[in-house]
C-alpha cells in the first residue's frame, strides 16, 4: 500500500453527480425537439456527439489494455480513472438508439430505391444493409462491454482481496487477445458508423484516422478530470507534475502520430487521383467548409504541435489545461467535419442541435464516469507497484 495516504474517496459525490445527470437529460430533452424541426439535422449532429464520446471510451479501453501488455508503472496512478471511463460502453450502447432510430436519415445505402439504380451499392449490400449493420454494431459493444468488464471487474476485485500474481497475469490474458479484437471492431466501427455516410467513398486507414483523434482526445480528458479532482483536494499527492509531463508527451506523441495518419490518407489520395476517393476531400472545401479544414490542419496539428514541443508547456497544469479543452473542442470539429459535409455540402452550417447533442449525451457520459468514480477508490491502492508510480520522475 502507497505510503502517502491521501484520501482516494470522493465525498459527497451527489451534488455533482445529480448536475450531470440533470444536464445531460435536458440536452436529450432539447434535442428531441429537434426532430421536429430539422430531422436530418437532428441526427447528424447526434451522430457526431455519439461519435466523440465513444472515441473517448474507446480511448480509454486502448489505454488500459496497453498499460497492461506493456507493464507500465508510470500510468498506475491513472489506471482506475481509465477503467472507469471505459465502463461507459453500456451507457453508450443505449445511446446508439437514436442513431437506429436515424438510419434512414443518415445512410444513403438503406433506401431501396438508391441501391436498385446504383451499381456500386448493389456490391456493397452484402455488407451495407440494415440488418447486417445492427448485428455488427451489437458485437461491437459486446466486445468492448466484455474486455472493459472482466478488466475493472479483476481491478476492483485486487482492491478488495489483495495482490495476487494471478490476478496480474489474468489482466495480460484478457489484454492481449483483447487489443486484437479492439483493433478490428475499432476500425470496423468508423467504417460502418462513419465511412458509410458516403457509401461510394474509402479508405483503408480511415479506421486508424479516428482511432487517433480519439484516442488524442482521452488523453485530454484525462488532464481535465485529474485537474479537476486535484481543485477538490483528490490526488494531489498521487499525481504529480511527472505524470502530468507525461499525459503531454502523449498528448504531443497523439498530436503528431494523428497528423502523420491524416496527411497519409490525403497524399495517398491525391497521388491516386481516383475521383470517387478524391471526391470526399472536395466536398469538405467548398464555401465555409474551407475554414473548417484549415481550422483542422493549423488547430489540431500546428498550434498544438509547437506549444507541446515546449517541456514548460508538458508541466504547466494551466497549459495543459487550456491545451485539453482546445483539443477536444478540435476533435469536436475535426468530426464535425467527418460527418456534417454529406448533410450540408455547399458550407458548413451550425446549428443549436450541435450543442444541446453534446450536452446531453456527455452530461450523462460524465455523469456515469462520476458516480462510478465516487463508488471505489480512485486508484487501485493494493498494486505492489503503487508507490513506484507515485514517485516516478522524469529523467
Amino acid at each position: 500500500m502507497a505510503e502517502i495516504m491521501e484520501n482516494y474517496r470522493i465525498t459527497a459525490p451527489g451534488g455533482l453527480q445529480q448536475r450531470l445527470l440533470i444536464i445531460g437529460a435536458t440536452g436529450l430533452a432539447l434535442s428531441a425537439l429537434g426532430y421536429f424541426v430539422d430531422a436530418p439535422q437532428l441526427f447528424y449532429s447526434y451522430l457526431t456527439a455519439f461519435t466523440f464520446w465513444t472515441s473517448l471510451a474507446l480511448g480509454a479501453l486502448f489505454f488500459t489494455m496497453l498499460h497492461h501488455l506493456v507493464d507500465a508503472t508510470w500510468s498506475i496512478v491513472l489506471r482506475r480513472i481509465n477503467e472507469t471511463i471505459m465502463t461507459t460502453m453500456p451507457l453508450l450502447a443505449l445511446l446508439f438508439l437514436p442513431i437506429i432510430a436515424g438510419m434512414h436519415d443518415l445512410y444513403h445505402w438503406t433506401h431501396a430505391d438508391a441501391v436498385a439504380n446504383d451499381p456500386i451499392l448493389q456490391m456493397k449490400a452484402p455488407w451495407l444493409n440494415t440488418g447486417f449493420f445492427l448485428i455488427r454494431t451489437a458485437f461491437y459493444f459486446a466486445v468492448w462491454w466484455f474486455i472493459s468488464q472482466k478488466l475493472y471487474g479483476i481491478s476492483l476485485q485486487q482492491d478488495v482481496n489483495g495482490y495476487d500474481p494471478h490476478q496480474t497475469r489474468r489482466f495480460r490474458l484478457i489484454s492481449a487477445p483483447g487489443m486484437i479484437l479492439f483493433a478490428l471492431t475499432s476500425t470496423f466501427a468508423a467504417f460502418d458508423w462513419l465511412m458509410s455516410l458516403d457509401p461510394h467513398w474509402y479508405s483503408t486507414i480511415f479506421g486508424v484516422y479516428v482511432f487517433g483523434g480519439g484516442f488524442l482526445g482521452l488523453i485530454c480528458l484525462l488532464v481535465l478530470l485529474v485537474q479537476y479532482l486535484r481543485s477538490r483536494g483528490l490526488l494531489v499527492d498521487t499525481i504529480t507534475i511527472e505524470h502530468y509531463h507525461d499525459l503531454g508527451k502523449l498528448m504531443f506523441a497523439f498530436t503528431v502520430f494523428w497528423a502523420y495518419i491524416a496527411f497519409s490518407q490525403y497524399f495517398l489520395i491525391w497521388y491516386a487521383n481516383i475521383p470517387e476517393e478524391t471526391i470526399w476531400y472536395q466536398h469538405r472545401w467548398p464555401g465555409s467548409w474551407k475554414i473548417f479544414t484549415m481550422l483542422i490542419v493549423f488547430g489540431k496539428f500546428i498550434v498544438p504541435f509547437l506549444l507541446l514541443m515546449l517541456r514548460a508547456t508538458k508541466r504547466s497544469l494551466p497549459a495543459l489545461r487550456i491545451l485539453a479543452v482546445w483539443m477536444l473542442l478540435m476533435h469536436w470539429v475535426d468530426l464535425h467535419w467527418i460527418v456534417l459535409p454529406n448533410l450540408h455540402q455547399h458550407g458548413a452550417h451550425l446549428s443549436w442541435m450541435d450543442l444541446t447533442t453534446m450536452v446531453g449525451v456527455g452530461g450523462l457520459f460524465l455523469w456515469w464516469i462520476w458516480r462510478r468514480l465516487a463508488l471505489h477508490e480512485l486508484v487501485p491502492v493494493n498494486d505492489p507497484r503503487l508507490d513506484q508510480s507515485i514517485a516516478f520522475t522524469n529523467d
